[in-house]
């Protein structure tokens, strides 16, 4: 399943349109807020499917039954871009448990590139809802690689993808190779250069959110 959130105006439609301009852009703090406010978001929409039991809560003057969640997630985080909205996604899942994922391109001298996946730190898997962020879903090499890493420390019962753009050719990938993954998106571009970037996209979200690096 795909989800584009600007499919209906609202507010990420905003703020998506503030991570794309040039005149903003370069505002870093603005930009790391407006990528966490979608996590925010898409981890309350991302919410509303997950499963939950009845619960009764004691207040001052009685008992109220409440639908609370059943379990609690696993946040995962391509680092180091997928930060910020991985922090939207805490705020709300506060109780999760967290992933964090070191995953790249490495470049070549003709300009094509390898996913280099260097570091993974992750608690107990089998049988949880994994929530994976990565702000710029464009070839969909480095997610794939991530859920297979991940699957091999365990068994993920669902696993959502968020991202702030998607890319059609990226969501194809990665529904070929993980049909039974849910994507989440801030809006969905279809056009992909020859180096892998979305456009017309946003430029590299990493440098735009906490510095330019240089390319090792």
């Amino acid at each position: 399943m795909i989800i584009n959130l600007s499919d209906k105006h609202s507010l990420v439609s905003n703020w998506v349109a503030e991570l794309r301009d040039v005149n903003i852009q370069g505002d870093r703090m603005r930009f790391r807020r407006n990528l966490e406010r979608i996590g925010e978001v898409a981890a309350y929409e991302i919410s509303k499917t997950l499963e939950t039991e009845d619960k009764e809560i004691q207040t001052p003057l009685g008992t109220a039954t409440h639908k609370m969640l059943k379990d609690q997630p696993v946040l995962a985080t391509i680092l180091r871009a997928g930060l910020p909205m991985h922090q939207g996604l805490l705020n709300y899942f506060d109780k999760a448990d967290n992933a964090f994922i070191s995953a790249y391109r490495k470049h070549n001298k003709d300009g094509s590139f390898e996913i280099s996946l260097d570091y993974v730190s992750c608690p107990e898997l089998e049988n949880r809802v994994v929530i994976i962020s990565d702000p710029m879903l464009a070839t969909g090499s480095s997610l794939v690689k991530t859920i297979h890493f991940l699957k091999e420390e365990g068994h993920p019962k669902t696993i959502h993808i968020v991202a702030a753009i998607a890319c059609t050719v990226g969501i194809e990938y990665v529904k070929r190779e993980e049909p039974s993954v849910t994507i989440w998106c801030g809006d969905i571009d279809d056009e992909l250069t020859a180096k892998g970037y979305i456009v017309p996209g946003l430029g590299d979200a990493g440098d735009l959110a906490f510095g330019t690096k240089v390319q090792m």
